[in-house]
């Protein structure tokens, strides 16, 4: 959720509603502004009202990177919207092209992806599994199109696609 802290817009990452013996119940927040960046806790008292700020999300589809940047595209209207590094974070590993996104906008600002639970990649690199070498369920290290390395079968081959989770970043089975 998006709410306004300070006269500044914010999005929520974490929250927790704590109850420590004695004291008076609060709820600790991780914030991030969408101004500047940053992060930081805060925390309120559980009678504190809060003003809650409209989000929107938007399916999109993953164009290329510019730079450190990312561009994405709306399949409908071909909008394109330029995310930074911040914003995109570890789903960097599961981008490729025309690979199908949610973004999330407060007042018109993208400030967060979400990535289907499982993206096909390619498989850039395999080393040879060693002859003999499969007593139970052995793995390998692979290298995919994106840069990520993931433990998989022996039997998965450079230029293979496979599936892989993008919550855990384990691989799933063949593509």
């Amino acid at each position: 959720m998006a709410i306004n802290y300070n006269g500044d817009i914010t999005v929520v990452l974490d929250s927790q509603h704590r109850t420590p013996g004695n004291l008076r119940a609060f709820v600790q927040a991780t914030l991030r502004s969408i101004r500047t960046g940053k992060s930081s806790d805060v925390r309120f008292s559980s009678t504190e009202k809060i003003e809650v700020v409209p989000m929107v999300t938007r399916k999109m589809e993953f164009s290329y990177k510019d730079g450190e940047d990312y561009v994405f595209s709306d399949p409908e209207t071909y909008e394109t919207v330029t995310l930074s590094p911040e914003i995109v974070g570890d789903g960097k590993f599961y981008l490729v092209e025309n690979a199908q996104v949610t973004v999330t906008f407060v007042e018109d600002k993208a400030v967060s992806i979400e990535l289907p639970s499982s993206a096909i990649l390619t498989v850039a690199d395999a080393p040879e599994g060693i002859r003999g070498d499969s007593a139970n369920n052995v793995q390998k290290t692979v290298v995919l199109e994106t840069g990520i390395s993931l433990q998989a079968p022996l039997f998965i081959k450079t230029g293979e696609k496979i599936k892989v989770d993008t919550r855990t970043g384990k691989y799933m089975e063949r593509a």
